[in-house]
Parts: structure tokens; C-alpha cells; sequence
């Protein structure tokens, strides 16, 4: 099930720093750029972030986040049998050389999508979901409108440019960021796959080699999709994860493998440098009094999961500080608004989390207050 939870997100980043203003971060050699935290989705750095460019065979992101989604509602299974059409077969560019009729497992033809970048299989699997590629890139778009993709509009599943569509074939580095985003926290079994360096198909008959070489030469590297063609250049969204942080780097437009590698490794270190989560803490017994209620109090709690990102320069300034309603009548509902936590560094706000009733209490009837009070006068007389 799909992890559901309000984030309430604050980022001490660039001119926002309490006191002082983080120089720019570093600069790429790529068409456009961008550095998001997974958990948060705040975008730390960005440069021609919405800029719409040919992603070449990042596109498969969006491949494999449907595939995901489809194993993980139990649409299909991995040892599900995938059978490979002419069509698939027929796809140029990076593949594994499926033959027509040729059957592998939904497992394996991820692996080889997520390691070798596989067009074949990423065919084999948009027909083995949707029927055709072509039903299967409505999905596409139709997922990415669902994201808030504004800039992006697909017209096949690979990414390849020899489609005559193929110049409406367009994302940004922000629309790329989202749908990793996506991808990596509500679908973790996919870094299975997309932290391989080198495995085979076939019972070992056909090597793989990952294309993203930072899996192999970055620290933490969780992944996650690399992209060539002529006219796109060259493309990577990369991830990695140190501790609790995990991020996103994209750059789009390189003009060389190594510009781009280079870039994703810049940004990231410098992510990892600057940033860290931070989750404010609520004393115990934070409680509210309840008037007329089953219960005299009812615990106060965060509006779901609170994460912020900070600046790793200011994380022992931060305080909280707790504001509660002096008393309720009830009947109070689970989740109504009881107060405010406010998270600071230094003096300035950084986050203002509501807080909310973590049980309902419900009302006392008649014959209730009239039993307390009958109990009352009771313990009055001995």
C-alpha cells in the first residue's frame, strides 16, 4: 500500500538562510538542471528547471514508475511471462536483441530496462500492460498530468528520436525530478534493480552492464536512469542516499558522458554537504483538557509526518516552540485543530505544523453527567 502522509516541508536554502545567503550552488555544464530532496520534493538547486528538451531514454523512468505501480496494486507479478511481439523486437538503440515470441520473466525484463536501458523490453512490457505501446503512452501522460508534469507530453516509452512524433517527445529536468521523486519513495523495491552494476538474462547467457556508471564510482548511488541520442545529448537522473537523505540530480543536455556524470556528482555532493532532515519532536504528554468528554484530555499530535529540510549550518539552532487551546468541549473529532507547533532557527519561522486531536472524545449523555454526579456525592458522604 502506498505510504500516505501529510509532509510539511521547509527548506533553509540560497537568500532564505536565517542570518546569512548561501552562495549559488555549483554550476553545470548541461542544458538544465536540478537538485531535489525524495523525501520533501524541495528543489535545492535549479538552472532552465523547466526548460522542455528531448530526455532520450530517461523517459524509461516513467516506464518503469507505471510497471512499479502495476506490481505493486497486483496487476501483474514478477515471475509473470512476458512474450516478446515484432514490434518490441523490432526497437533499436540500447536492447537485449529479444527475438519474436521469445517469453522472460517481468523481472527480468526490468533488470534489463533499469541496467542495460533495454527499448526492446521496455516495449515488451508497455504491451504487456496496456496492449499497445500507444495505449500504454497515454498512461504515461496521463500519470505525469496526475504529478503536476506541466512541461512534459510523451509519444513513446523508450524515448528514442527515430519516432515521427518524436519531436513533440519532450520533459524538463524539474518534470524528470517529479516522476524519480515518485518513483524512489513509493516504489523502493525498484533499487533492486536500478543499483545493479552488472547481471545477466537468459540463465547468464547475456551479460548487462549498468550505463549509469556512478552506481559503481558514487557513494550511496541508489540509481537511476541514463539517456542518449543525438538530438536530445546526453541525459542522467541520478540518486543517492547518505543516511536518512536521499537526492535527486538532473541534467539534461550535456554535451559529453563525462559532462554529465560530472554534473550529477557536483550537485549531489553538494546536497549532501549543505543539507540535512530534521524532525521536530513534540514533548510527551502534550494534551489538551476536554469539558463535558468521556475523557478529560486528548493528546495532541502533528497533522501527520512533519520532515524539514535544513541547512546542515543551522540545525543546532532549531527550536520548537508549542501553543495548545486552553480547553475543548466536546464532542472533539479525530484530527480537529487543537494548536501549533512552530519550528525555528535562530528567530526566524521556518515551519508552523498544525496540531491535532489524536482520538476523538466523544460527548457525555445525560445519564453520564448524572452518574458522575450521583458517584460524586457518594465519595462525598464517606
Amino acid at each position: 500500500m502506498r505510504k500516505v502522509a501529510a509532509v510539511l516541508v521547509c527548506c533553509l536554502i540560497l537568500g532564505l538562510l536565517p542570518g546569512k545567503v548561501r552562495a549559488a550552488g555549483p554550476e553545470v555544464k548541461a542544458k538544465s538542471a536540478v537538485l531535489m530532496d525524495v523525501e520533501t520534493g524541495t528543489v535545492l538547486i535549479e538552472q532552465n528547471a523547466h526548460e522542455m528538451l528531448a530526455p532520450a531514454s530517461v523517459t524509461k523512468v516513467m516506464t518503469m514508475l507505471l510497471i512499479m505501480e502495476a506490481i505493486d496494486s497486483g496487476k501483474i507479478r514478477w515471475e509473470d511471462t512476458v512474450t516478446a511481439s515484432e514490434s518490441a523486437a523490432s526497437k533499436g538503440g540500447s536492447q537485449i536483441y529479444l527475438k519474436v515470441g521469445e517469453t522472460m520473466t517481468v523481472s527480468d525484463m526490468v533488470k534489463s530496462i533499469a541496467v542495460s536501458s533495454a527499448n526492446d523490453c521496455a516495449c515488451a512490457m508497455a504491451e504487456h500492460l496496456s496492449g499497445s505501446e500507444s495505449a500504454f503512452v497515454e498512461q504515461m501522460n496521463a500519470r505525469a498530468k496526475e504529478l503536476g508534469m506541466e512541461d512534459t507530453h510523451f509519444v513513446n516509452c523508450t524515448g528514442l528520436d527515430d519516432d515521427p512524433e518524436a519531436e513533440k517527445h519532450r520533459t524538463s529536468a524539474y518534470d524528470i525530478a517529479l516522476m524519480s521523486r515518485e518513483l524512489l519513495k513509493n516504489h523502493p523495491d525498484i533499487k533492486k534493480y536500478t543499483t545493479i552494476w552488472m547481471d545477466t538474462v537468459r540463465d547468464g547467457a547475456f551479460g548487462l552492464s549498468n550505463t549509469n556508471k556512478m552506481v559503481r564510482f558514487y557513494d550511496g548511488c541508489t540509481g537511476l536512469k541514463t539517456g542518449f541520442t543525438s538530438g536530445a545529448g546526453y541525459c542522467l537522473s541520478a540518486s543517492a542516499q547518505r543516511e536518512e537523505l536521499e537526492l535527486i540530480a538532473v541534467v539534461m543536455g550535456s554535451e559529453t558522458s563525462k559532462d554529465r556524470f560530472a554534473a550529477c556528482k557536483s550537485l549531489l555532493d553538494y546536497g549532501f554537504a549543505n543539507f540535512a532532515l530534521y524532525t521536530p519532536q513534540l514533548q510527551e504528554g502534550a494534551s489538551v483538557p476536554v469539558k463535558l468528554g468521556t475523557s478529560a484530555a486528548v493528546s495532541a499530535v502533528p497533522a501527520g509526518e512533519t520532515v524539514l529540510l535544513v541547512d546542515k549550518a543551522q540545525r543546532g539552532s532549531v527550536t520548537t516552540e508549542i501553543a495548545l487551546e486552553q480547553c475543548v468541549t466536546a464532542p472533539v473529532s479525530r484530527g480537529q485543530r487543537l494548536g501549533t507547533m512552530t519550528v525555528k532557527a535562530g528567530e526566524q519561522v521556518i515551519a508552523q505544523v498544525p496540531l491535532v486531536a489524536e482520538t476523538e472524545v466523544p460527548r457525555l449523555t445525560t445519564l453520564d453527567i448524572i452518574g458522575q454526579i450521583l458517584r460524586r456525592a457518594a465519595m462525598a458522604k464517606e
